[in-house]
């Protein structure tokens, strides 16, 4: 049985640290302190995109999943340098979206090729 609380939403709450690199699961963004070494770090704004994104699609509702797995401790590692984001669940969480929302206009645009009548008058 799920537990309910009057005072706190079920989303979780945003808390800030030091630092400046974007954190956070659904509920809100969290700032941790970014690694030294870090390449690229995933911007606040791109995070709230594709989170924002994937809750509007209704791809964010109930957490009532569980996703377990054996990976290499390295691919974590890299993939929470080069995100900033330290919680395992938040990263797994923005790794999926990410790949649910991936962009596919290149390859609709390569199928596309040669579908539009040759006769059709463009204007140019």
């Amino acid at each position: 049985m799920a537990k309910a609380s009057a005072s706190k939403p079920a989303a979780r709450r945003a808390k800030p640290l030091a630092g400046g690199v974007l954190e956070g699961g659904t509920g809100g963004a969290k700032v941790v302190q970014p690694d030294a070494d870090a390449a690229a770090i995933v911007s606040k704004a791109r995070f709230e995109a594709v989170m924002q994104a994937a809750r509007q699609l209704g791809l964010l509702g109930e957490k009532a999943g569980r996703i377990g797995g054996r990976v290499s401790p390295a691919l974590i590692k890299q993939a929470k340098r080069q995100t900033g984001i330290q919680a395992d669940t938040d990263l797994i969480e923005f790794a999926l979206a990410t790949v649910a929302l991936e962009d596919t206009f290149a390859e609709t645009f390569k199928e596309a090729r040669g579908k539009v009548d040759p006769e059709l008058n463009l204007a140019f």
